[in-house]
């Protein structure tokens, strides 16, 4: 069985594919080119035959249609992608006023629940959690055992658990 012969414009296409490659490939297409070159190839084989005047000349500005449209889309998704980073960075690196505000009430009350517990316990949490100290190394810089640097961290951390818990509650 034969097969039907293609439209005006899709046989024109069809002959002067190499030059419309070659033509978007020089307008600055790229690894595009290809990529170009079949979309117009859907849109002249799908169309309605009718007849073109410059069957040629239509073929040149819908290929640089397509890569102007290409080309937007791009700069447009690459604007959307860099406001995103760009808001996603602002949201990171701001807190919000509500958020600092609850963050320095939370330090109070931390600070406060290991407070109550003494002078020598709140020092070594603070030794062991926030400055990176051993537990040897403090039970040898404060003169105590390494078993009450150990008593001391379990106060301080059964305190900020019974803290955490009444936050939790809230």
């Amino acid at each position: 069985m034969a097969q039907p012969q293609p439209s005006g414009l899709a046989q024109v296409f069809m002959e002067n594919r190499e030059r419309l490659l070659r033509f978007l490939a020089a307008r600055g297409a790229g690894d595009a080119a290809e990529d170009l070159l079949q979309e117009l190839w859907e849109r002249v084989s799908s169309t309605p035959a009718q007849p073109v005047a410059a069957p040629l000349g239509y073929l040149y500005r819908a290929a640089e249609n397509l890569m102007r449209d290409r080309y937007r889309a791009n700069t447009s998704r690459a604007r959307r992608e860099q406001d995103y980073v760009e808001a996603t960075d602002m949201a990171v690196a701001e807190p919000g006023i509500e958020r600092a505000l609850l963050a320095r009430e939370r330090l109070r009350a931390v600070e406060a629940a290991l407070s109550l517990l003494g002078p020598r316990s709140e020092r070594v949490f603070r030794m062991y959690r926030l400055d990176g100290i051993g537990q040897a190394v403090i039970a040898r810089e404060l003169g105590v055992s390494l078993s009450t640097v150990e008593k001391d961290l379990q106060r301080a951390y059964r305190a900020l658990g019974a803290l955490r818990e009444s936050d939790d509650a809230e």
